[in-house]
């Protein structure tokens, strides 16, 4: 990982959007502050498209679309996004999976969640569980006393075990049914919505993240960037951001806009 104040400013300068992960990545300990906010206002002032990708339930997606100043969001790991249009003063939102399919797996994950929660001690249902519309999240640090690294990994593969894809982030164990992730979704948006064919123009995207469950969009973007806070997953990331800022959190990401913004 190179630091951010390696990034070209000939790349810097063609940047039309970015992507950005929230949890330990927008926030700080829990809260978005006001200058991570105000970073994102400003991005989305200077004419650049600002798009959370995140693992946050739909529920959240609904305020987030509504309330930030953003273009979309990406949730619960790429199965949904949502955007609010200003011309219909709708609220639009796309699933990768069809209503059925959501109803069944919603039956099938109480049941997993049971057994899952029998058989690892200290673990929980995350706080936002009841808001999420299609998968599985697992708190291992964010409301309860943080576990330990292998009992993060044994919670993993007991969804993979129940046939679930699952993903770390930060504060969650995520499981979900479907081949959707935050990358499939974001080329789907981009598509649908705003007419952007996400693969010729990845060079002018940028991606910021933190976690493990980030990785397939630090693999994509030529422009990926990790919050400092990125390095407690060394060893851990299938793929690892191209770039690193100096601060950690929602002062990380601030540090991002400050960079991209300089000389527009």
């Amino acid at each position: 990982m190179q630091p951010l104040e390696a990034l070209p400013d000939t790349a810097r300068m063609a940047i039309r959007g970015v992507f950005t992960d929230i949890d330990d990545t927008v926030s700080t300990c829990g809260r978005v502050t006001a200058a991570a906010y105000a970073a994102m206002e400003r991005l989305r002032r200077a004419g650049l498209l600002v798009i959370p990708v995140t693992g946050r339930p739909a529920g959240w997606c609904d305020h987030i679309a509504r309330m930030w100043p953003v273009d979309a969001v990406v949730g619960e790991n790429g199965a949904l996004y949502m955007f609010h249009d200003e011309r219909s003063r709708l609220l639009k939102k796309r699933y990768a999976n069809s209503g059925p399919d959501r109803q069944s797996d919603r039956e099938r994950i109480a049941a997993i969640a049971a057994r899952v929660l029998l058989a690892v001690p200290g673990c929980a249902l995350a706080s936002d569980q009841p808001y999420r519309d299609t998968d599985l999240a697992i708190d291992y640090c964010e409301d309860v006393a943080p576990l330990p690294l292998a009992t993060v990994d044994r919670i993993t593969a007991l969804l993979r075990a129940e046939g679930m894809n699952s993903k770390v982030s930060s504060i969650h164990v995520n499981g979900w049914f479907g081949a959707h992730d935050k990358l499939t979704m974001t080329r789907m948006l981009l598509q649908e919505v705003f007419a952007i064919d996400l693969d010729a123009e990845r060079p002018r995207f940028a991606f910021v993240g933190d976690s493990p469950n980030d990785a397939p969009m630090f693999e994509f973007f030529p422009i990926s960037i990790g919050v400092a806070n990125v390095r407690r997953f060394a060893g851990r990331l299938a793929a690892s951001p191209k770039y690193v800022t100096e601060r950690e959190f929602g002062a990380g990401f601030a540090e991002v806009a400050d960079c991209l913004l300089t000389g527009r």
